[in-house]
């Protein structure tokens, strides 16, 4: 095949490449006059997250658009932020005088709920599941972290904080499940867990072999995502499957350093890093394996701004996805991914298969040089 031909033939994977990125719209959720804003959960076409106007963060809420912003930031709280979505509820943190305080909405500011338990010098909310919400509080005697569950009141807080653990978090919950992790006395080694509404039912969820730390940070039914730490010192996206103990490591070819923060159903959402995306964080979609990875940062270039990196946090039923991306001046923006579709069967990342194709063309035209030569 000569090179004109080649280059043909490229020209035409290259626009089969532009087809498979029409299967997400990038929008920006950023509100006008806001200086900085962050997506960081989705649920039924309503995404959470905050939004800084004046150089305090403000509780957000949309379904959509950037048009669609609802301003959560509860009287008397200097700042604030939604960490999770669900249904018609929602949970975050806000700064009142000295001290974080837990925190739960459903839908306006004047129904805001404080969480926070006694006992505790600050407290966080991080994600919202039906009547239960998880997080963490920070001990009043000792300053560590518990992993807490709450069902809508300050008062109904329960410490799953686990025997031999210093510190513990809990960042997901999906019906009679929390996930998070736990540290370890005397080693500060991080190991992920899971509970089933007490201390007591804590599972140890640290692989067997090959992770110095591990954490979990969401949970939908039996799948549970979150990241490892390996004996290589490379970060890796997890995927847990709690019916069969199973552990699967998302990391593409590529990325050295991954986290998934996110899952629907069989899907994953996180971020990652390595040459492939010339170290920079990359929102990355995933379908149970690494081999099925997709590079949600690649739909960014359809938007006004450039963006050197991003995170996605969460996807919910229809395939949405929320996260945040950071532009070249270093501000902050709540991004929207918005489904057409997608399926178990991956197409080809937009991004990657642009290198790839890069890759490709510069080896065509090194090869058309050497023969000139």
């Amino acid at each position: 095949m000569n090179l004109k031909n080649t280059l043909g033939v490229m020209l035409v994977l290259l626009s089969t490449v532009s087809t498979v990125r029409g299967q997400y719209t990038a929008s920006l959720l950023d509100p006008t006059d806001a200086i900085n804003a962050y997506g960081s959960s989705i649920a039924g076409g309503t995404q959470g997250g905050a939004v800084d106007f004046i150089g305090i963060d403000r509780a957000a809420l949309w379904s959509g658009t950037a048009s669609s912003f609802v301003n959560l930031h509860p009287t008397g709280f200097s700042s604030s932020s939604v960490n999770a979505v669900s249904g018609s509820t929602q949970v975050g943190r806000g700064q009142l005088g000295g001290s974080v305080h837990a925190l739960l909405w459903s839908g306006t500011a004047a129904s805001v709920v404080d969480l926070h338990p006694t006992g505790f010098l600050n407290s966080y909310a991080k994600s919202v599941s039906g009547t239960s919400q998880v997080g963490s509080g920070d001990e009043s005697v000792t300053g560590n972290s518990h992993a807490l569950l709450w069902s809508g009141t300050a008062a109904s807080a329960v410490d799953l904080h686990p025997t031999g653990f210093e510190r513990s978090e809990a960042f997901g919950v999906s019906g009679g499940t929390q996930v998070g992790y736990g540290e370890q006395f005397g080693t500060f080694d991080t190991r992920a867990l899971a509970w089933s509404g007490t201390a007591a039912s804590a599972v140890d969820l640290h692989p067997s072999s090959g992770y110095i730390e591990s954490r979990a940070y969401a949970v939908d039914g039996t799948q549970a995502v979150g990241s490892g730490l390996s004996n290589l010192g490379d970060g890796h996206a997890l995927l847990w499957d709690l019916s069969t103990s199973a552990i699967t490591s998302l990391n593409p070819v590529g990325f050295t350093d991954c986290t998934a923060l996110g899952v629907s159903g069989s899907f994953q959402v996180g971020y990652g890093s390595g040459i492939a995306t010339g170290g920079e964080d990359h929102a990355l979609l995933w379908m149970g394996s690494a081999g099925s990875v997709v590079d949600l940062h690649g739909y960014l270039s359809s938007l006004p701004l450039t963006f050197l990196s991003s995170k996605a946090y969460g996807i919910d039923s229809n395939g949405d996805i929320v996260g945040t991306g950071y532009d070249s001046l270093g501000n902050s923006h709540a991004l929207l991914w918005k489904s057409s579709g997608i399926s178990s069967a991956a197409p080809e990342p937009a991004t990657l298969g642009l290198l790839a194709l890069g890759g490709a063309l510069g080896g065509i035209c090194a090869i058309a040089r050497r023969r000139r030569v």
